[in-house]
């Protein structure tokens, strides 16, 4: 077969081999300019700048406080019982009623001493009528000195007879020592009480005392006539207000706590006895503080960490960069930052999220990033 007829017998296989390799170009150099587009997107995306909310850190005057729970106690409260036994004869005061200081409660049966004083109140009536006698006639002669001595000797001797049995009269009667207001009823007419048994309780709630323990490092933070601001969940809308009256001069040998007691004025009764509540020391204001949103801060294991954005005018735009904090206190919303700031930089406090470390940031108003 000459080389013609080879070649003729060739031309289809070699025709298919190429349209193959055509076919392959085109796919490959199809799929080469579809990665440069997507490549060109992503660096057009990479390069927009991600809008976010940013703030200037500036120095500021912050309050100071320390913060506990407290437990509050009557400044003046008793369980009101009697001294002397003896059956009720008379109750006069409903639970929870407010009296006055030597208001009479309880009344125990006292008949055998009232006539027991009026028979020495008898004999104290005639002493004193027997001694003017005795002083009219003593200084004339008619009755011997000694006489005016003895009689005297028993005029007072029956005085103090009557005093005596006035003294065992007030034990039959239970007294409010203060003015204040009456718990629970714990006894009926005509139950016999012996010395000690409960009546009730009396309070007086014009004043409270407001006891929380802080720890041994802030004692010295700690002065007499200090303000401490008081909140209760019973009353989440009211704020009040005590000071601080003395420290506890020993520290506690298993907290290392020292316990601090203020004086709360509770004009109105709003406040109880028992009850729990937030005590917060004011303390002189500090001043240059660096101050955040809590909405700034990111937490992760490695720690707290803000967005500064760092450029020529970083107020308005510029690269962001992940930056550690140490947090201090919080103020309401606000959290003060005690290591990591400078003043000056400018912080995101909103759209923390989308950012990534080396990212072009532009600051928005807040509501332009609401509006996204």
């Amino acid at each position: 077969m000459t080389s013609k007829a080879r070649l003729k017998e060739r031309l289809p296989h070699l025709r298919t081999i190429l349209a193959t390799l055509v076919a392959l170009a085109i796919i490959l150099g199809g799929l080469f300019v579809w990665r440069g587009l997507k490549a060109g997107q992503a660096q057009e995306w990479e390069q927009a700048p991600l809008p976010v909310v940013a703030m200037q850190v500036n120095p500021r005057e912050v309050p100071l406080a320390l913060e506990a729970i407290g437990t509050l106690s009557a400044v003046r409260e008793v369980e009101l019982s009697a001294e002397v036994a003896g059956r009720v004869s008379a109750i006069r005061f409903d639970s929870g009623a407010q009296v006055g200081a030597g208001t009479v409660l309880v009344q125990l049966f006292d008949g055998p001493e009232r006539a027991d004083r009026a028979a020495a109140q008898a004999r104290a009536a005639f002493a004193r009528t027997q001694v003017a006698r005795s002083e009219e006639l003593a200084p004339s002669g008619a009755e011997p000195r000694e006489r005016l001595e003895e009689r005297r000797a028993q005029r007072d001797q029956a005085l103090a007879e009557v005093r005596q049995l006035d003294a065992r009269l007030t034990q039959k009667q239970v007294r409010a020592p203060f003015a204040g207001q009456i718990g629970l009823r714990r006894v009926n007419p005509g139950q016999y009480l012996n010395p000690g048994d409960a009546i009730a309780t009396l309070t007086d709630l014009s004043r409270l005392y407001l006891e929380f323990a802080l720890p041994q490092q802030n004692l010295a933070l700690v002065k007499p006539g200090a303000t401490v601001l008081l909140a209760s969940d019973a009353y989440p809308e009211r704020t009040f207000a005590a000071r601080v009256n003395a420290v506890e001069p020993r520290i506690g040998e298993d907290t290392r706590n020292v316990t601090v007691q203020a004086i709360l004025p509770n004009p109105d009764r709003a406040l109880r006895p028992g009850m729990y509540v937030t005590a917060s020391l004011e303390l002189p204001v500090q001043n240059g503080a660096l101050v955040v949103p809590a909405t700034a801060i990111q937490t992760s294991a490695q720690g707290d960490s803000v967005i500064v954005i760092r450029g020529s005018d970083a107020r308005k735009g510029g690269k962001a960069e992940y930056v550690p904090v140490m947090a201090g206190r919080r103020i309401g919303n606000d959290v003060v930052i005690t290591q990591g700031l400078a003043p000056g930089d400018v912080v995101v406090t909103e759209g923390l999220l989308r950012v990534q470390p080396g990212a072009d940031v532009t600051v928005v108003s807040p509501a332009k990033a609401g509006a996204r």
